[in-house]
């Protein structure tokens, strides 16, 4: 196979892609049967119901009024100028006159087309500037006529799922750079991309990280402690001090259950656990179990994970510690979790905890972002007879984790797919990107009850509306001090939303808003001193809007770590000897940090 230096002569490349398309049918038909399988695993049935309902809603654009049928028309006469304009540019690019170097610059600013190969090519650069201006229209269009905000909100969510896989960039033939690669390759690239997509679906998933860089307790979560306790649910770790003294009162932490706990520990220098253990605090930390090995998983509740999970570990963190309060925090759905235990003990009479710390989490969910688009009535009664019923059932943790990913379907889906198969690269080592392929299977009844009583019906905001753990659920009756932190660009959590979330709790609160999204805004770490994060002291969530908040808010760089110790440090009691032992009498080390539970991989579920 000779391949000419001529990348984008298409007659050229079409003919030596056939060549490439001979060489690579034995392979193919070798991988074809698992394809299937591969796309419905990593596009699921929400996905696919969400399209079924995106045609479904499109019927109502049909049957558009008057009024918005002129509004449609001048969208339309205006993008037909567009084209237009953009068609007489890429005539003076194949008439080389004055415009042509005016012509050759794209005037998009989508990162996708920002090689310099899309606008070097007459051909790609008209690709991408009709595939934008087409994008536009469309989306444009939906907006004229009168929709419900949530019925708007689900056309525009999966037409732009649909436009984005629709991308030239995507495909083999009319993305530049993958044929400038092929070509300079010799076909290699193309090659290299089948085998990379052979082993994707082999995997049930799309590679986003080199995988083979990391490994649980080698390089990630190696900050030392030990599991002191352990059920069927979770292991509970506490980690040795670093400190001569430490804080009277310790710190647990509640991660979320969608993931594993060592996001909150990954390489030593990006580890929030280490940095709260350097500054002289007791931690511990809930790994939860990856369901899924034993029939009884498939039956544990929402309210099993709070006694069994959250309440029991609180419990034990106590008798460890010698202190009827502790400081506690919760991340993301943990978050969730942790305030509904307290509200549940509040409720008992049980006053345990000194402080609270919410990390991007929700307790009111009136506004949840884009997620919205997947819940709806017919999807939460589909789950729940699904994986509800008097036998249970496992909701597999790669649908969460493809959901999650389809918010950002270019970055976390797209992007991968064009290095992974069209470019036949290898994706880059990333820690973080390797614990978010580090999916954790959910028990069904747990899920069910999650899905309908937050993001369908916002019960948790409700006093006594929920009966967990057989009380009545108020968390008003959560008075502690509160610290708030929200990122700014989260898609999964906005902001907005979590600032409004403090105003449901009695006690002080303190919100801090930082930079950047769900994850990195919170490991933020101190060591790398990027980015930055907003304070105001004028304002608090129960007196001020969140619009209030950011009007003078006071932008500080760097991390907001240290500001959280800050706040800490005053409810974290007086100084005394670190212990030189992990556990009690009671509670003895069991193994070591971080466990077999955080080892252990999701159990293959089908969906």
């Amino acid at each position: 196979m000779n391949f000419s230096s001529e990348t984008l002569n298409f007659q050229t490349l079409a003919a030596q892609f056939r060549q490439v398309g001979e060489a690579l049918s034995t392979q193919w038909q070798a991988t074809k049967a698992q394809a299937s399988e591969f796309a419905e695993t990593n596009f699921n049935s929400d996905t696919l119901t969400g399209f079924s309902s995106l045609f479904s809603e499109l019927k109502l654009v049909a049957k558009a009024s008057p009024s918005e049928v002129l509004a449609l028309a001048s969208v339309q006469k205006k993008y037909v100028e567009l084209h237009v304009q953009l068609l007489k540019q890429m005539a003076a690019k194949f008439g080389l006159d004055e415009a042509t170097a005016q012509a050759t610059q794209l005037s998009t600013t989508d990162k996708r087309f920002s090689d310099p190969a899309w606008s070097g090519s007459p051909v790609h650069a008209y690709q991408a500037q009709a595939y934008v201006l087409g994008t536009n229209a469309l989306l444009e269009s939906l907006d004229c006529v009168a929709l419900s905000p949530d019925v708007k909100q689900k056309i525009h969510f999966f037409a732009n799922q649909l436009l984005d896989a629709l991308a030239p960039s995507n495909s083999v033939f009319t993305n530049p750079e993958v044929l400038a690669l092929a070509a300079a390759t010799n076909g290699e690239s193309l090659k290299n991309g089948m085998a990379n997509l052979q082993r994707d679906m082999e995997r049930h998933r799309i590679s986003i990280t080199d995988e083979s860089a990391f490994e649980v307790g080698r390089n990630l979560a190696i900050t030392p402690g030990s599991v002191v306790f352990e059920n069927e649910i979770i292991q509970l770790m506490q980690y040795a001090p670093s400190t001569p003294t430490v804080h009277l009162r310790p710190l647990l932490i509640v991660p979320p259950c969608i993931n594993k706990y060592y996001i909150l520990d990954l390489s030593p220098d990006n580890s929030f656990v280490r940095y709260a253990v350097s500054q002289g605090h007791t931690v511990f930390i809930i790994s939860w179990r990856n369901v899924g090995a034993q029939p009884e998983h498939a039956r544990l509740t929402w309210d099993s994970y709070l006694l069994d999970g959250v309440i029991k570990a609180i419990d034990t963190v106590r008798v460890i510690s010698n202190v009827e309060r502790i400081n506690t925090l919760g991340f993301c759905v943990g978050g969730t979790m942790l305030t509904s235990a307290l509200a549940v003990l509040a409720r008992m009479g049980h006053d345990v905890a000194q402080s609270v710390t919410l990390l991007t989490t929700f307790l009111d969910f009136s506004d949840v972002g884009e997620i919205k688009a997947y819940v709806d009535n017919k999807l939460v009664t589909q789950r729940e007879k699904k994986y509800g019923g008097a036998n249970g059932g496992i909701m597999p943790g790669r649908d969460l984790a493809f959901a999650f990913s389809s918010l950002r379907a270019n970055d976390l889906v797209w992007s991968y797919v064009i290095n992974n198969y069209l470019k036949g690269k290898q994706p880059a080592a990333f820690d973080l990107l390797y614990w978010n392929g580090d999916s954790t299977n959910l028990p069904g009844p747990w899920y069910c009850t999650y899905l309908r009583n937050t993001y369908f019906e916002n019960n948790l905001i409700k006093p006594d509306k929920l009966t967990m753990c057989g009380q009545a659920v108020d968390i008003g009756l959560v008075d502690c001090p509160a610290y708030i932190f929200a990122a700014k660009e989260d898609h999964i959590v906005p902001w907005r939303t979590a600032y409004a979330s403090a105003t449901y709790l009695n006690g002080e609160s303190q919100f801090v808003l930082g930079a950047s999204g769900h994850i990195a805004g919170v490991i933020n770490s101190v060591a790398k001193n990027k980015r930055s994060y907003w304070t105001n002291k004028n304002t608090n969530p129960h007196e001020h809007s969140a619009e209030d908040f950011l009007e003078d808010a006071t932008e500080h760089a760097g991390s907001w770590w240290p500001n959280w110790i800050t706040w800490l440090e005053s409810h974290a009691g007086r100084a005394i000897p670190a212990r030189s032992a992990l556990g009690n009498a009671e509670f003895k080390v069991i193994e070591a940090a971080p466990g077999r539970y955080a080892k252990e991989k999701a159990p293959e579920i089908a969906s």
